[in-house]
């Protein structure tokens, strides 16, 4: 565990709490003590994963954290880490204003108010991030909760936050053969690979553009999603066309640490899309058959997405077409300012 790093001016008043003898801001030497606080907390609250560390040790890379402003943990008497909070304003401003609060309490250490007050302070700084804001762009908290975790729920609803959107979470068995479909003319697939980045990013853009809580995607964090750890391009697929331009793509990332509370081997499919000039010609499905085929051929035993259940362009019946199942879902709650 570090030393007590400064805490910025202007910041949020600390919580107070008997049973926590420190509130302080987390630095690099805290990467270990915060994932294994939040492996004690996934199988109550993310049980189909693990967090890896180098989902952790990433945030202490983005530009747009200030983890000395953005982050707190709370450590007992002994020095044992029992609960951190994370509360990060999203770099992408064009039309909405997000700012996005994660946090949570070891299991050992419940019931005794440490969330109520983590989440408090998170709240405030959570304004503070949107005040920060100069735009008439409309402004919101949001958090997400796993709907196997009715106390996250509770706690939130406390602080203002309603159920606004349900994303359900689902599973493709690869023992089950994968259909061939045609892909349309005027295109052709390829495995994702550097040249197509950013004209990947921009087809995202496009075709995520009326989505439901969507954001432009901005160059940086695009790199940090593509030259992540748990990216594979090897895996995914671009539509290009005639013209080179990337109008489709099925992107596929694989987490080896997740596999032990899934019970069995898998990829996650992490965006799907067509840009909004190629919809209706089959382009997805497509692209969606491609990938599954790759990760079969990979040897891993299933495919597995998010999805939000009232997606405007139909992904979830692509996906039930395409043999995927629901399994559970996560509940998406804001707080608008």
């Amino acid at each position: 565990m570090s030393t007590t790093p400064a805490v910025p001016a202007g910041q949020p008043a600390l919580p107070q709490h008997p049973d926590v003898d420190q509130w302080r801001p987390a630095v690099r030497a805290d990467i270990d003590d915060i994932v294994a606080l939040c492996r004690a907390m996934d199988p109550f609250d993310n049980p189909h994963r693990v967090t890896s560390r180098d989902e952790i040790a990433d945030q202490f890379d983005h530009a747009w954290i200030d983890m000395a402003a953005d982050s707190l943990l709370a450590i007992a008497a002994d020095g044992t880490l029992v609960a951190y909070a994370m509360v990060i304003l999203s770099p992408s401003r064009d039309v909405s204003v997000y700012s996005y609060v994660f946090g949570g309490v070891h299991p050992a250490w419940r019931e005794r108010g440490i969330g109520r007050a983590l989440l408090a302070w998170s709240m405030e700084r959570s304004e503070q991030q949107l005040a920060s804001v100069e735009t008439d762009a409309p402004a919101s908290s949001r958090a997400y909760v796993d709907e196997r975790n009715p106390g996250a729920a509770r706690l939130l609803e406390r602080f203002g936050f309603a159920v606004a959107r349900y994303f359900t979470i689902m599973e493709r068995d690869l023992s089950a053969p994968v259909d061939e479909i045609d892909v349309p003319d005027g295109v052709r697939l390829e495995a994702y690979h550097p040249d197509v980045a950013e004209r990947t990013r921009e087809a995202r853009n496009d075709s995520f553009r009326d989505h439901w809580g969507s954001l432009e995607t901005v160059p940086a964090m695009w790199e940090q999603f593509v030259g992540g750890s748990h990216f594979r391009a090897d895996l995914s697929v671009v539509a290009i066309d005639d013209v080179g331009r990337v109008v489709g793509f099925t992107l596929v990332e694989v987490d080896e640490d997740s596999w032990s509370a899934q019970g069995f081997t898998s990829a996650y499919i992490a965006l799907v899309g067509t840009v909004r000039d190629w919809r209706g010609r089959r382009l997805a499905p497509a692209l969606l058959a491609t990938a599954l085929r790759r990760i079969q051929a990979a040897g891993l035993e299933r495919a597995t997405l998010e999805v939000d259940t009232a997606s405007p362009t139909g992904a979830l019946g692509l996906y039930e077409r395409q043999g995927f199942v629901a399994t559970t879902r996560d509940l998406a709650y804001v707080r608008e300012r």
